[in-house]
């Protein structure tokens, strides 16, 4: 009878295999790892689960960011379109742009003639004339500019009267250096030619500073100035 080598002890959990004399016990590992991990899901896995989620938030600001760029740039144009449109106010509130005389052909054209005809009439007259030269005046002009030629009209009949003398206007040149609504502003020269009676006509320039007010739907002189 062959005998038996191996023996079977059992001592409390441990138990030897019959035959086991010499080899390694193997120990089963467990189907749960002490982390939490199960042996479907290996380290690497989880690893890759984690950047999967870093990646996943790094793509989500990525694409939060034209959404914000667009954001602000619908910020600047609107900023940009405001300052733009309060400097376009500020130039065309500018004296420049609100002076018709550079902008208003007709309106400059029309003022400058009434202006003309009026000087015309007002510094033309002859000694038997003089009265109805007067009565012009009270027609074109008005205001300060009525009261100087009233006061400097009483010495030129006296003179008409007593030398004979006729005086003839032209407007040879008029610009008008500023035109609003109702209100211009105009630089004019003139040749005037004195005669008396028994002498050679005399001829002279003069320029003249006025200010002319549409009143009544025609314009009246308000002022004169020499210069």
């Amino acid at each position: 009878m062959r005998e038996h080598t191996g023996t079977t002890t059992v001592d409390g959990d441990a138990e030897t295999v019959p035959g086991a004399e010499g080899r390694e016990a193997v120990t089963p590992e467990p189907d749960h790892e002490p982390d939490g991990r199960t042996d479907a899901e290996p380290n690497g896995a989880a690893h890759a689960r984690e950047d999967g989620g870093t990646e996943d938030r790094a793509d989500a600001a990525r694409r939060r960011w034209p959404r914000v760029l667009g954001a602000l740039l619908a910020v600047a144009l609107i900023v940009v379109g405001g300052v733009l449109y309060a400097q376009g106010r500020q130039l065309r509130d500018t004296p420049a742009t609100a002076n018709l005389a550079l902008t208003d052909a007709a309106a400059t054209t029309r003022v400058t003639g009434d202006v003309s005809s009026a000087l015309t009439k007002v510094f033309s007259y002859a000694p038997g004339s003089t009265a109805a030269t007067r009565a012009t005046a009270k027609q074109v002009l008005t205001g300060k500019a009525l009261q100087q030629y009233a006061a400097l009209f009483g010495q030129v009949e006296r003179q008409a009267a007593d030398q004979k003398l006729t005086l003839t206007s032209e407007v040879v040149r008029a610009g008008v250096t500023r035109l609003t609504g109702d209100s211009a502003h105009l630089l004019v020269f003139l040749d005037q030619v004195y005669e008396r009676q028994g002498r050679a006509p005399t001829t002279a320039a003069a320029q003249l500073t006025v200010t002319a007010e549409l009143r009544d739907g025609r314009w009246w002189i308000v002022e004169i100035g020499s210069i």
